[in-house]
């Protein structure tokens, strides 16, 4: 029984393939023990290069889904074009294509992005989920040698390495010639290399322009398409008050 039990331990621990084909290793033994690699490798290297990125989805979003408050209480048109989003997204990630979510504060718009992270964390795939102002902090924090952090280019490769890139808040940072550079230099990134983004904002396009500078708003409509938007009531309190 002993035996029964460390076996069944050690299969529990052990990586599975999301698609039910090798053993967890990445590769699949094929006729005259040769070797061929998995669909699930690829999933496997873009996790490891993308260690050392925030990829946790807070406690407040875990339970987040299209059958429960708030996106029940959110425009239909919008749920219904991330719902497809989140139907293809295997295609939708392999493509870089990616989404914009833009509204006022309240509106539900963090909550329908991090259904989006979770849905790709569950497939296997690599996230990065960062609020902008946190992730300006965390650059900045490459430039410290004392602390041990990840070097400057070190963190941007893990950025764009990442199969999605979420980053909630842009714009939120006030501007500088230094966060203008940042910024331009991860959605650039990005773009070059075919990398999804989901982003959040509560600026529409020609305020977004202003505050991040219009090549870098260029790149995200390249990346994820006209912004969707969400505007009324704050949910928080309509939500609270039911």
């Amino acid at each position: 029984m002993g035996e029964v039990r460390k076996l069944q331990s050690v299969s529990a621990t052990e990586p599975t393939c999301p698609f039910g084909v090798c053993d967890g290793s990445g590769w699949i033994l094929g006729p005259e023990n040769i070797a061929r690699s998995c669909e699930c490798r690829e999933q496997r290297i873009a996790r490891a290069r993308s260690r050392g990125v925030s990829s946790v989805i807070p406690p407040k979003y875990r339970g987040v889904g299209f059958d429960r408050p708030p996106i029940t209480e959110l425009d239909r048109t919008v749920v219904s074009v991330v719902r497809e989003y989140v139907d293809r997204l295997e295609d939708n990630v392999a493509g870089g294509h990616g989404l914009w979510l833009m509204g006022d504060v309240g509106t539900g718009k963090t909550s329908l992005a991090m259904l989006v992270s979770k849905s790709a964390i569950e497939r296997g795939r690599s996230v990065a989920i960062y609020s902008l102002p946190r992730l300006l902090g965390r650059i900045r924090r490459t430039y410290d040698a004392d602390t041990g952090e990840q070097s400057h280019d070190d963190f941007l490769e893990r950025l764009t390495n990442v199969d999605l890139l979420h980053i909630d808040d842009l714009g939120a940072e006030k501007s500088s010639e230094w966060v203008l550079e940042q910024l331009y230099a991860i959605v650039d990134s990005r773009y070059e290399q075919e990398r999804a983004m989901v982003v959040t904002t509560n600026l529409d396009q020609p305020a977004l322009e202003e505050q991040i500078g219009a090549r870098t708003v260029s790149r995200l409509v390249e990346i994820c398409g006209d912004p969707l938007p969400l505007f009324g009531d704050d949910l928080r309190y309509r939500l609270a008050g039911a």
